[in-house]
């Protein structure tokens, strides 16, 4: 009867002792990214940090490199509940809430430090409120993606030298804006295709900062790089709505810091490797360009304005403000 009893007690013991594995939530966190990249390194970092400091209740699983989809699949798997965590551009956010895509407008960041500052900014906050008000989902971070500059097989200084190239672009309007402003021809590629359409001639130019010009290999494949700076831009940390409505109040909290954290760490690396590459892509041999930027900026305002993007002036102005 003695030893029933033992048996019955140490059972009773594992079973305590193994709640919190039988009560753990796997989640999915989905990107683009390689996984050399600050936003895949950083998310990981985030992902074992909330499974710390929720004692094991998270465990949070990273799929870089497109691999649960591209990233207009990512963005609506948040809503169809096929993944639970993105890092993605707000220009797919803005699919749903068009306010929030003012962000990626040609030109209305200084720099980086102008970007992360609109991150804390009460005109941010406003876009986080009015995506989740329409989406459910909500958006814990912004971090800085980088400028982005222009990869061709021919050299140019200002904006008529773009006119003719055939450029990879997001299927965003102010991503075209730009080249269309300046007579290139737009082609939107998925993310995932781009190495290839520059190495085969589908398409002959592309845009993106150069740590993501380096983490593609897109030097590989492009001779000339232009420093355009005709976007400084951002990715943002959301959570799905199914995850983030069944969340603590102080589980919400752990996920909200924790994703700050990464991603100002991942923002820290993006900005010191920018600092670094143009030196470098010159050892490997590619033309790295100064450009006139006013001619972009000029030709911008004038065939894109705010308002022809479907954006509002009084959105752009506040950002455009900031300190």
């Amino acid at each position: 009867m003695k030893r029933i009893f033992l048996k019955t007690l140490m059972a009773a013991a594992a079973v305590a002792l193994t709640g919190p594995v039988l009560a753990q939530t796997k989640l999915k966190w989905a990107h683009v990214y390689e996984t050399s990249e600050p936003y895949h390194t950083e998310s990981v970092w985030a992902a074992e940090e909330i499974k710390k400091r929720t004692s094991g209740r998270y465990e949070i699983q990273v799929f870089p490199a497109s691999s649960l989809g591209k990233e207009t699949d990512i963005n609506q798997g948040l809503t169809l509940g096929t993944v639970d965590m993105i890092i993605s551009g707000p220009s797919f956010a803005a699919r749903s809430y068009p306010r929030i895509g003012v962000a990626n407008n040609p030109f209305i960041f200084r720099d980086a430090d102008h970007l992360i500052a609109y991150s804390k900014s009460a005109v941010f906050k406003e876009m986080i409120d009015g995506y989740r008000a329409k989406t459910g989902i909500q958006i814990l971070a912004y971090t800085y993606y980088g400028a982005r500059h222009t990869t061709a097989q021919k050299a140019f200084t200002d904006c008529g030298g773009m006119k003719g190239l055939k450029m990879r672009v997001p299927d965003v309007p102010a991503y075209r804006a730009t080249p269309e402003a300046c007579g290139a021809n737009p082609t939107p590629i998925a993310f995932a295709e781009v190495y290839l359409a520059l190495q085969n001639g589908t398409v002959d130019s592309q845009e993106n900062p150069l740590p993501t010009i380096e983490a593609k290999k897109f030097y590989e494949v492009q001779k000339h790089i232009m420093l355009t700076g005709h976007i400084v831009d951002g990715l943002t940390t959301q959570v799905a709505p199914h995850v983030w409505n069944k969340l603590s109040d102080a589980d919400k909290k752990i996920f909200g810091d924790v994703a700050l954290e990464a991603a100002q760490r991942a923002t820290d690396k993006i900005k010191k490797r920018e600092a670094e590459l143009v030196d470098e892509f010159k050892k490997k041999g590619l033309g790295v360009h100064q450009v006139n930027r006013q001619s972009f900026v000029d030709a911008v305002l004038k065939a894109k304005p705010v308002a022809s993007l479907g954006y509002d002036p009084k959105d752009h102005e506040r950002i455009v403000s900031i300190k």
